[in-house]
């Protein structure tokens, strides 16, 4: 009869804190502490230059050619002009601009020294000119390859686990800030890296250092400068209603129409970027044209600005919540289509990351689907914005916490209708995904 061997000493599993009681740990957090100073600084810079290339391409440059109000046809030779750029730096620049943002995001490592250049240029221009894209996904490469490369100054023999965690920890501190908190920012970047277990703790501390850092960083520069601090923030949000038994419901439907659509969106984009890459230079620059023809329609048709189809959709959730009483259904429905068709183009070719203009399609879902019966503005809000990033970001985690802490108190009142939506777009979008797709390195990266 078979036995089971007895249990030795040398099988008993290794303590996973010991790391942490090191000297070489404090060391490592120190080095967390004193480079999340520098890192966020140079991070809240890249915020601020982007925010003044909107200004000066989309404002001051029209007033400059005699314009008296920005053309509702000038996003087309814009973005016509920003793909050619694009397509330039991703032709010749080493790093190919950077993370190419139709496959997502996902932790690949800080990116070489020598691809730094290359990746903000593109995000800057991208961005700067009208991409649908937004700032994160640049943020953390930039954050994580200034990080490596600063420590690989000070200490040439670092050990590879220890680069790795100083890596992190630049991402999170460029990064903690923008999405409004600094534990929204951790939690993103704990699950686009996957940890798990216990070493979670071991590896997630040095990087809530950072991004605790980060965060005083941005608010003190916001304030020093005047510029304020970057970060995702709404305005005056309306009460949210007690979930109710027709909340649950909208929840399912909410989940299930941003699975299909992020599916949808993922695919197109996919495949456009396979084309795209057979001639970088020229289908980039076709690509700017169509998001600038996108913005063109939406604004000859519904009379908004066609900036609305442009750009994250960061700065517009403030509006698009308070002032939802002057969109009609018509208007948001071509919304949708438009900022959709014009985020698939942009993850194609572009360079940026996909987390806000996910939030702003969702959140114009659900602000559309308000109009019906049973469904209360604030919590289709917040679920379409939760639905459409687990959709495309396949992070539920960071998706629930998107959309319920940017609400604020009001946010802890649609948590559990968001948690549904949540739910269910993430295991419907997981069924709609081919296996194959993550077998044949179909997967995100963050820089």
């Amino acid at each position: 009869m078979p036995t089971t061997p007895p249990v030795t000493p040398s099988a008993a599993p290794e303590d996973p804190y010991a790391a942490v009681r090191t000297r070489k740990y404090a060391g490592l957090l120190l080095m967390a502490a004193v480079l999340g100073v520098p890192v966020s600084a140079i991070a809240f810079g890249f915020l601020a230059l982007v925010s003044e290339l909107q200004s000066l391409t989309y404002t001051e440059l029209p007033k400059a050619l005699g314009f008296d109000a920005t053309p509702s046809w000038w996003p087309v030779p814009l973005l016509g002009v920003a793909g050619l750029l694009v397509g330039l730096v991703v032709r010749r620049l080493p790093g190919g601009g950077g993370h190419r943002p139709a496959e997502g995001l996902v932790s690949t490592g800080a990116p070489p020294a020598a691809d730094l250049p290359g990746i903000v240029l593109a995000a800057l221009v991208s961005l700067g000119m009208g991409a649908v894209l937004g700032p994160e996904a640049p943020l953390i490469a930039l954050g994580g390859g200034l990080a490596v490369w600063a420590a690989g100054r000070v200490k040439r023999d670092l050990p590879p686990d220890a680069r790795s965690l100083v890596g992190a920890s630049g991402s999170f501190a460029a990064v903690s800030a923008l999405l409004g908190s600094p534990l929204l920012g951790a939690f993103l970047l704990m699950e686009v890296a996957g940890l798990a277990g216990p070493m979670l703790g071991v590896a997630l501390v040095p990087g809530l250092l950072s991004a605790g850092i980060g965060a005083l960083i941005f608010t003190g520069l916001g304030s020093w400068t005047g510029l304020g601090t970057y970060s995702l923030r709404l305005g005056e949000v309306p009460p949210a209603a007690t979930p109710d038994a027709a909340g649950f419901g909208w929840a399912l439907v909410l989940g299930l129409a941003a699975a299909f659509a992020g599916a949808g969106i993922r695919r197109l984009s996919l495949a456009l970027q396979e084309r795209v890459e057979r001639r970088t230079v020229v289908a980039t620059a076709v690509m700017g044209l169509f998001v600038g023809a996108l913005a063109l329609v939406y604004a000859e048709t519904s009379g908004k600005e066609g900036s609305e189809v442009l750009y994250s959709g960061e700065h517009e959730l403030g509006h698009l919540l308070s002032a939802s009483a002057e969109y009609s259904v018509g208007a948001l429905v071509l919304l949708i289509v438009c900022k959709s068709l014009a985020y698939c183009a942009s993850l194609s070719c572009f360079r940026g990351g996909p987390v806000f203009p996910a939030m702003f399609v969702g959140a114009v879902g659900g602000v559309a689907l308000s109009h019906l019966p049973g469904l209360e503005l604030t919590a289709g809000f917040a679920m379409g914005v939760g639905a459409m990033c687990v959709a495309m970001l396949r992070l539920p985690m960071t998706s629930v916490l998107l959309a319920t802490l940017l609400l604020g108190r009001e946010g802890v009142t649609v948590m559990p209708l968001v948690i549904v939506a949540v739910v269910v777009a993430y295991v419907v979008t997981l069924r709609l995904t081919p296996a194959s797709a993550d077998r044949d390195g179909v997967r995100p990266e963050a820089g």
